[in-house]
């Protein structure tokens, strides 16, 4: 008998990227590498609390927005492992992240076939 070997496949490397799109666009590696800088430097600048928007989009792909976490204070709250009993929570301080959000370019892209994390999400019922 023999074996089959199934290989979940990897992410594209950086380079690999690179060499691809100077492939797909007619233009060298090291410029399309020059275009990502570009673009980070770009996005920092916008989503700064000093004088950015706090929000980027890249068109059809992704938004990216700031979003302020306010501080939560020390609290005492029901543990969920243990019947009962209740647990100390951390008071943690105020912090601010970035939300990405998919744009219909990335959301109409059909996956090839369902992941296991996929699988386990049930629909909701109506």
């Amino acid at each position: 008998m023999s074996e089959k070997t199934t290989e979940t496949p990897k992410a594209m490397p950086k380079s690999e990227i690179y060499k691809d799109l100077a492939a797909k666009t007619g233009l060298e590696a090291k410029q399309v590498s020059a275009v990502f800088v570009a673009l980070e430097e770009l996005v920092k600048s916008e989503l700064s609390k000093k004088n950015g928007a706090g929000e980027f989009v890249i068109p059809n792909l992704v938004k990216l927005k700031l979003l302020d976490k306010p501080a939560t204070k020390a609290t005492k709250k029901p543990n969920p492992f243990k019947k009962g009993e209740m647990m100390d929570v951390k008071a943690k301080a105020a912090s601010v992240v970035v939300k990405p959000r998919i744009l219909k370019g990335l959301k109409d892209i059909k996956p090839a076939k369902a992941t296991k994390a996929a699988k386990a999400v049930k629909p909701a019922k109506k």
